[in-house]
C-alpha cells in the first residue's frame, strides 16, 4: 500500500539533531548534507511512484524518498551498496540527508532497495515510463524557476558508459553461452550430452581458447557451430522458457545459418556480417558494441542537454537519455528535441557538435523554430564558402565571396545563375562549388539543401562570445566519467545505466546549486 513518507517534518526535542552541541548543530545545519535534505530529499515528489503499489489496505511501502535520495547519494559518493547501508547506519551528516532525526532509525535493508529498483524496472518495460526520469524532470523544474536559469540557449553531448562485463572473443563466447546451458541440464539431459561436450566441460571458455593458435580458430567455430545445430534440434521444449536457452538461441542465430543442403548443414557468418547488436556477453544481453574516435566500448550511451546561456550565474544538466551506443547521436538528438523543447518552450538556439547534424534534425529544428549551431563539420570543409538565407515563402538569397541575388524555382529545384563575367575575374573560381555553363555559373539547392546551409553557417551568424558555448560540454561529461573506471561502469545492464545516469545528473545539479548558493 502507498504511504507518503512526512516523518521528517516531525522533529522533535529528543531528535539526535537537537542532542548536539550549539556548535556541532550549526556546524551541521551549514552542511552540505543538511542541504541536499532540504534541496533535493525534501522536492522528490513521491506521488509519482503511487502506481507501484496496490491500492488494498496492506502493508505500507518503505519510504519512497529515503530510497531514491539513497541511490542520489551513492552515485555522488561512489559508494557499493555496502558502504551505502554503513553510512546510513553511523553517519549523522548521511542520516540528515536522508529526513533521519533518530540515531538508530534505519529506514530499509538492503534486500528493499533492490525490490524497490526492480519494481522501477517493471514498470520501465511494461509502461515505457522511466519514474526516476520524472524525478530529475521535476527537480530540475523547480531549480531553474527558483534560480532563474534563462533556457533559451543550450548544449548537448554524449559519452559511451562501457557495462562492467568480461570482452569475449567470438569463439569463447560461443563455448561459454553453451557451457552455462549444459549447466541448466537436467541429469539425464548432462549424462545424454556429455560426450558432444567433452572438449569444453573440463574447462573453462577462456582456458580451453587459450592453448588455440590463430590458424585453428576458422575450424574451432565450425565445430561448435554443429554442436550449436544439434543442440538447438535436440533438447526439450522444457528448457525453452529459461534465460540460458534464450541466450543460447539468440547466439545460435546471429552466429550461423542453415543451409538448404542435404544433409543439411550450418553456415558460420562472416565477421563483417554480425550486428553491431550482436550478444557481446550473457551476463549483460543488452549491451552493443561501438567504435567510437578510435575507441571500442560494449554499453550504452549516455547524451545530455545543458543550459548555457552567458547571463545566467549557474548552468543545470535539463535533459537525459540513456540508449544503446550503435546509435548515432543524431538519431537520438531527433528523438529527444521534441521532449527538449517541451520541458523547455523558450529554446531557440541549441550547440552540437558534428555528430548530431542530419536532414531529419534540420526539419525539426525548422519546425521548432530552434537555430541549431553546429561546431564542427563532417567532412571536407568547402574551399568557397556559399550562404543561402531565405527571404520569405520559397524566396531565397545565394551569396558567395563575389555575387550576391535571388534564386529562381526551377521543376525540382532552386537554382541560382551567377553572372559569368564577375565569376571570371574571381580568384576562387577553380574551387567554386557552382557549375559554369554558357552564359552563367549556377548553383542548385533544394530546401533540405538550404537547411543545411543554414546549419553550417549558423555559427558565424550569432555574436563571437557564444560561437564557443558547446566546449565547456566536455567539463559536464568528465563529471560523470569521472565515476567510471577506464570508461566502464560498476554495473551491467540498460536499467542499472539509466539509475547511474540520472541519479549522477540529479547529484551534479545538486553540487552547482550548493556552491553557488555557498559563493553567494
Amino acid at each position: 500500500m502507498f504511504r507518503k513518507n512526512e516523518t521528517h517534518l516531525q522533529r522533535n526535542i529528543f531528535s539526535f539533531q537537537e542532542e548536539l552541541p550549539k556548535t556541532q548543530q550549526k556546524q551541521l545545519y551549514q552542511s552540505e548534507e543538511y542541504k541536499f535534505y532540504e534541496l533535493i530529499f525534501c522536492n522528490i515528489d513521491e506521488e509519482i511512484f503511487k502506481d507501484l503499489y496496490s491500492d488494498v489496505e496492506s502493508r505500507p511501502n518503505a519510504p519512497i524518498n529515503t530510497m531514491v535520495a539513497s541511490l542520489v547519494l551513492k552515485e555522488r559518493y561512489d559508494w557499493s551498496y555496502t558502504e551505502l547501508f554503513k553510512q546510513i547506519g553511523f553517519n549523522l551528516l548521511t542520516k540528515t540527508a536522508l529526513g533521519l532525526n533518530q540515531i538508530d532509525e534505519i529506514p530499509f535493508c538492503q534486500s528493499t532497495l533492490f525490490y524497490f529498483q526492480n519494481k522501477l524496472n517493471n514498470h520501465y518495460i511494461k509502461s515505457g515510463e522511466n519514474l526516476l526520469e520524472k524525478v530529475f524532470d521535476r527537480l530540475t523544474s523547480g531549480q531553474l524557476k527558483e534560480l532563474k536559469i534563462k533556457t533559451k540557449i543550450q548544449r548537448t553531448d554524449s559519452f559511451l558508459a562501457a557495462s562492467n562485463i568480461r570482452s569475449y572473443s567470438r569463439l569463447q563466447l560461443l563455448i561459454e553461452v553453451v557451457l552455462r546451458l549444459y549447466r541448466v541440464f537436467r541429469e539425464e539431459d548432462k549424462e545424454r550430452f556429455k560426450e558432444l561436450l567433452k572438449d569444453y566441460r573440463s574447462q573453462s571458455s577462456s582456458n580451453y581458447i587459450y592453448g588455440l593458435k590463430g590458424s585453428e580458430l576458422p575450424k574451432q567455430i565450425e565445430k561448435i557451430g554443429d554442436i550449436y545445430y544439434r543442440l538447438i534440434h535436440q533438447i526439450g521444449k522444457e528448457y525453452q522458457e529459461s534465460k540460458e536457452f534464450q541466450i543460447f538461441e539468440r547466439v545460435y542465430q546471429e552466429h550461423f545459418s542453415e543451409e538448404n543442403e542435404k544433409p543439411q548443414v550450418v553456415g558460420v557468418k562472416k565477421t563483417e556480417e554480425l550486428s553491431s547488436s550482436c550478444l557481446q556477453s550473457p551476463d549483460d544481453i543488452e549491451t552493443t558494441y561501438r567504435n567510437k574516435n578510435g575507441k571500442s566500448s560494449k554499453g550504452q550511451s549516455i547524451n545530455i542537454a545543458e543550459t548555457v546561456n552567458p547571463e545566467n550565474e549557474i548552468e543545470l544538466i535539463n535533459d537525459v537519455s540513456v540508449k544503446a551506443n550503435n546509435i548515432n547521436d543524431e538519431k537520438i538528438l531527433n528523438e529527444r528535441i521534441d521532449r527538449l523543447k517541451e520541458k523547455t518552450p523558450d529554446l531557440d538556439e541549441l550547440h552540437f557538435d558534428g555528430a548530431y547534424g542530419s536532414e531529419d534534425n534540420d526539419k525539426k529544428f525548422e519546425k521548432l523554430e530552434i537555430t541549431p549551431v553546429q561546431t564542427a563539420i563532417k567532412g571536407r570543409k568547402a574551399e568557397v564558402s556559399i550562404t543561402i538565407t531565405k527571404k520569405e515563402e520559397d524566396r531565397y538569397k545565394v551569396s558567395c565571396p563575389c555575387q550576391s541575388l535571388e534564386a529562381v524555382l526551377s521543376a525540382k529545384k532552386y537554382k541560382a545563375e551567377f553572372e559569368l563575367s564577375i565569376c571570371n575575374n574571381c580568384q576562387l573560381s577553380s574551387k567554386c562549388p557552382t557549375i559554369k555553363n554558357k552564359h552563367f555559373r549556377t548553383y542548385n539547392f533544394t530546401e533540405e539543401d538550404y537547411l543545411k546551409n543554414k546549419r553550417h553557417n549558423s555559427i558565424n551568424q550569432i555574436p563571437k562570445e557564444r560561437r564557443k558555448l558547446r566546449n565547456n560540454v566536455e567539463a559536464t561529461v568528465a563529471e560523470f566519467k569521472r565515476k567510471l573506471n577506464n570508461g566502464k561502469l560498476k554495473v551491467r545492464g540498460y536499467f542499472k545505466t539509466v539509475l547511474f545516469a540520472f541519479s549522477m545528473a540529479i547529484s551534479i545539479n545538486f553540487g552547482r546549486i550548493y556552491r553557488h548558493l555557498a559563493k553567494s
